[in-house]
């Protein structure tokens, strides 16, 4: 079968402003030449004679233009959303998702925001800077909370959402997963709804974490609506992306107090700006988009590039092909 490149391998390029996705492509067993570029005007003058690329932050579609042969794009990130998929089809470039590089990443990062609020580490960090111990505390409600009993909805039960719901199960918590397609039992133990009774479970949660893609479905899915729903005492965990949570919404719903707190991790703008009130909202933890962030990103992204220029080479099957 002849390959898809003009020469035995693809002219490979890198583009990331921070991974050293070359070392692990090395390590991996690529003995052929590679590109890396550290910024977004180095790639953009460096386009033409690439055939397959590994990007994610430094992409515009504008790059299919400028690389007329270019058969491969390999997500570094999960998220496809920037990606425009009808020009990748137009133009008869295959592009995979980096789905999956960072489910143990992730979904750990979703159980240790949830702990920092429930067990108030964020608060002993704050005393802690200031040397302040702070005393025991008589109303029970205000004490750290135990997870044993509680109740987690998960919006999204893919790959992230599936290992939150065992993390989730393993602390004794009742978990229900939303997700469109149900058939058949969750081999976990865990209860399948639907997306369209968010706002009735949300009103039995104890934690609603958000670990779904952003969709035209899922785009502001977490409304105003579901967010006043909410008990008092119930957190909001969010590392799925910023636009499906009404960011307004739940910064008034965070300073009136009327949910326990929120551990965020995306933004609908990011950097998340200054003048933000989520980052006065009490009981709120912020990261910076980082829950996905892990020393194996590398390794896991190259391991899904190899497989994909195998798969293109001999007529295979793409893991995570989107468009």
């Amino acid at each position: 079968m002849a390959k898809p490149w003009k020469g035995d391998a693809p002219v490979l390029c890198l583009a990331h402003g921070a991974y050293d996705l070359e070392t692990a492509l090395r390590q991996q067993g690529w003995t052929g030449a590679a590109k890396v570029f550290k910024t977004k005007d180095e790639l953009m003058a460096n386009l033409a004679d690439v055939e397959a690329l590994v990007i994610s932050g430094f992409w515009t579609d504008d790059i299919l233009e400028k690389a007329p042969n270019l058969k491969l794009v390999q997500s570094i990130s999960a998220g496809t959303d920037r990606y425009g998929f009808d020009a990748f089809r137009a133009r008869g470039v295959h592009l995979c998702s980096g789905q999956g590089v960072n489910v143990n990443a992730v979904s750990d990062h979703a159980m240790a925001l949830l702990l920092s609020l429930t067990r108030r580490v964020n608060e002993a960090v704050q005393n802690q800077s200031k040397a302040e111990w702070r005393g025991m505390i008589s109303d029970p409600a205000q004490r750290e909370a135990e997870l044993e009993g509680s109740t987690m909805v998960i919006l999204g039960l893919g790959g992230i959402g599936g290992r939150l719901a065992r993390l989730a199960k393993a602390f004794g918590m009742r978990v229900i997963g939303l997700k469109r397609n149900r058939s058949g039992a969750h081999p976990d133990g865990i209860e399948l709804r639907g997306p369209e009774e968010l706002k009735a479970l949300a009103a039995e949660a104890d934690v609603l974490a958000l670990t779904c893609p952003l969709t035209p479905e899922t785009r502001g899915i977490v409304s105003r609506e579901v967010l006043q729903a909410m008990k008092p005492s119930a957190f909001l965990i969010n590392v799925a992306r910023g636009p499906v949570v009404d960011e307004a919404a739940l910064a008034e719903v965070l300073h009136a107090g009327k949910i326990r707190g929120a551990g965020l991790d995306t933004f609908v703008e990011e950097p998340l700006d200054a003048s933000s009130a989520l980052w006065t909202a009490p009981n709120t933890v912020i990261t910076p988009h980082s829950a996905g962030e892990t020393q194996y990103y590398e390794r896991n992204v190259i391991r899904l590039l190899l497989q994909n220029v195998a798969a293109l080479e001999q007529g295979g099957t793409l893991v995570n092909k989107v468009a």
